[in-house]
């Protein structure tokens, strides 16, 4: 059990720190929000926990399937390009970015990007349904330690990176908080792109 649970810590840490989507949004998210990336985590457990529960019921083969990837690979590259433009957007066209950028809920932009996200998704019906399925061999309180722990790893990282924004971007001030927005909309056009160059190839 201790073994697992070490294991199943060091390969959530993997995927959690790994920049992405959800990366770029909470920096973003966080200059407006101190505890964006706590409202983050909770829009990204709505998906994370059903799917887990979908995918352990047999459901892994779903989403490996070529359809499956090639539709929500395009929706997901649409939601991140048109997420980064309007980061981009609200750079420029106000004297205070920040409430523009604001707009959307960071508990919103959680459930949008992780169910944007093919990669999340077949990274659960690979990897995460081997720990899953060894997490259930153990028994079915190991199985809610397990989601637990895997979750805690999203919430504790997501929130130090907004926490990290909100207090750099109060110090520096606005044009910090430019370049912040700057970086962040750059980056989500570039997932996005990503996302849908792999639908292409």
């Amino acid at each position: 059990m201790t073994t697992f649970l070490i294991t199943a810590v060091a390969i959530s840490l993997s995927g959690v720190l790994a920049p992405g989507p959800i990366t770029a949004a909470t920096l973003a998210a966080g200059a407006r929000r101190r505890h964006a990336g706590a409202a983050i985590a909770l829009g990204h457990a709505v998906v994370e926990f059903p799917l887990m529960l979908v995918i352990l019921a047999g459901a892994g083969e779903f989403f490996e399937s070529a359809t499956v990837k090639t539709a929500i690979g395009l929706a997901g590259g649409a939601v991140l390009l048109a997420m980064g433009v309007q980061l981009l957007l609200a750079s420029r066209q106000s004297a205070d970015p920040i409430p523009l950028a604001g707009q959307r809920h960071p508990f919103v932009i959680g459930i949008l990007l992780t169910g944007a996200n093919p990669y999340f998704l077949i990274w659960w019906a690979t990897v995460g349904l081997a720990l899953t399925t060894q997490a259930i061999e153990l028994g079915l309180w190991a199985y809610a330690l397990f989601t637990v722990i895997h979750w805690l790893c999203d919430l504790v990282w997501l929130e130090a990176l907004s926490l990290a924004s909100h207090k750099g971007t109060e110090l520096l001030g606005g044009r910090v908080q430019r370049v912040v927005l700057v970086i962040c909309g750059v980056m989500l056009v570039l997932f996005g792109v990503k996302f849908l160059l792999d639908v292409i190839w």
